[in-house]
């Protein structure tokens, strides 16, 4: 590294420079930050760095790469979980829109701390343990013309017993399903019929079906539904069906009514509950519009809006010197949003009696901690002018010690743990500020001797 540092710096950097770099030691650095995947808001520093200048210097663009893009999906993965409700499926399948291989593991690994329930990335579930999930191709279903290319096509029942040609079977079964649906046998396509028993042969604890190849109604619904049956005469349960275009939340509506007299008329209690994915370029809107207009979807996958975050394509968190030797510091600039909060500072979350946190407080490293039931004289920013009086009914210290003498200094969660901490973080926020439209502002303040210090460091400067 030094060597390459000599090719591109300047022929005049003096060699001692160079031997200097050469004895940094990142040992004498320490690291305080409020835990990962908690609710993090504007202006609060969620990640403080001690350390040599030099050093702490070095860190800044490794930090903010590490960071911006990961609090970027994973509060975009959030968002998409408080609109689809806690019961949803979904599915982060993004890899083919994201920004590059390293993006797409990223955005796998950090909207599953967001709320996901898993990723179509089998690499990300190989290196981070995400559960994997997926369903078949449109290319697969086109690959295949007629019954005669499918091979094998002999299935043994479940319990046992001589196998049975499951495609012979699903042409038996398409008959009587269409005689349900009322539309021809010859309007279902052998091609798909093809592919869904191939693919059945091939996992019958595990058939599922893409339905909008050709025609949902009078293909892919019936072959599917033949399929199915076919497998349930065996003693197999098909898992699940995927729509990928048109008016998603009324064909999930028309799917499950086909499924439940399905279900009604050929005596498969099970075959109603059938679990319908859907896909094809969801936004928040799509999940606005499902709720108003009602569905039948059981999971969504979710991919270019998720990974690409379109509403907000990058995160603005900075890296920003407050404090040298012991002396605080200041950026001033004509935008008041932009200046910095000096001195190293402790963080508390204020909480009121209903257990929702309400405020969150910035105080001088110093300073004595504020206690539960204490009233508190603090200064909200963007409101510096006036001094406001809080009571909290319990104080949570939000920074903790990661990192210090070299070695790591705090027990580093799994990622399921993650996961768990942040759903937990948003459950505890009130629901007027955790709604998306328009929400209730989250006050940030800080105490009365921290604005003392800024307002001397003001006026000095």
């Amino acid at each position: 590294d030094v060597a390459y540092l000599r090719s591109v710096l300047p022929s005049t950097t003096d060699d001692a420079f160079f031997d200097y770099l050469a004895t940094l030691d990142a040992s004498e650095v320490t690291v305080t930050a409020i835990p990962e995947g908690s609710v993090v808001f504007p202006r609060v520093p969620f990640l403080q760095v001690k350390g040599p200048l030099l050093v702490v210097q070095l860190l800044e663009t490794t930090l903010l790469c590490l960071v911006n893009y990961a609090s970027l999906v994973a509060t975009n993965a959030a968002r998409f979980r408080l609109l689809a409700g806690p019961d949803m499926k979904l599915m982060e399948m993004g890899l083919r829109r994201a920004q590059g291989p390293d993006g797409a593991l990223s955005a796998s690994r950090y909207s599953y701390i967001g709320g996901f329930d898993c990723t179509s990335n089998i690499l990300a579930g190989k290196l981070y343990g995400i559960p994997v999930r997926g369903t078949i191709a449109h290319s697969f279903v086109m690959s295949f013309r007629c019954l005669e290319e499918v091979q094998p096509r002999d299935l043994p029942p479940r319990a046992g017993g001589d196998p049975v040609d499951l495609a012979g079977l699903a042409v038996s079964w398409l008959q009587r399903v269409c005689d349900l649906l009322q539309t021809p046998p010859g309007k279902a396509n052998q091609g798909e019929l093809a592919a869904f028993v191939s693919y059945a042969v091939t996992f019958p604890c595990d058939f599922q079906g893409l339905l909008d190849t050709y025609c949902v109604r009078r293909s892919g619904l019936p072959n599917f539904c033949a399929v199915a049956l076919a497998l349930h005469q065996l003693g197999y349960q098909a898992i699940g069906v995927r729509l990928d275009s048109g008016d998603l939340a009324q064909q999930s509506k028309e799917i499950r009514g086909v499924f439940r007299a399905c279900g009604s008329h050929f005596q498969v209690p099970w075959f109603g509950t059938i679990p319908i994915a859907v896909s094809n370029d969801i936004s928040e809107q799509s999940l606005e519009e499902f709720r108003k207009e009602g569905s039948e979807i059981d999971m969504i996958g979710i991919g270019t809006n998720l990974v690409t975050c379109p509403l907000q394509p990058s995160l603005g968190c900075v890296y920003k010197l407050v404090e040298v030797n012991g002396s605080p510091c200041l950026k001033l600039t004509e935008d008041e949003e932009k200046m910095t909060i000096p001195g190293m500072k402790a963080i508390y979350r204020l909480y009121d009696a209903a257990g929702h946190p309400f405020m969150d407080l910035m105080a001088l490293e110093e300073e004595p901690s504020p206690s539960a039931g204490q009233e508190l004289g603090i200064r909200v920013l963007g409101q510096l002018e006036e001094t406001t009086k809080v009571i909290p009914t319990t104080v949570e210290p939000l920074h903790r010690t990661y990192f210090r003498d070299g070695q790591v200094c705090e027990p580093l969660p799994s990622l399921p743990e993650v996961r768990t901490h942040a759903q937990l973080s948003l459950s505890l926020l009130s629901p007027s500020h955790r709604r998306l439209h328009e929400p209730q502002p989250y006050p940030v303040a800080v105490t009365e001797r921290l604005h003392r210090l800024f307002l001397e460091l003001r006026q000095g400067s």
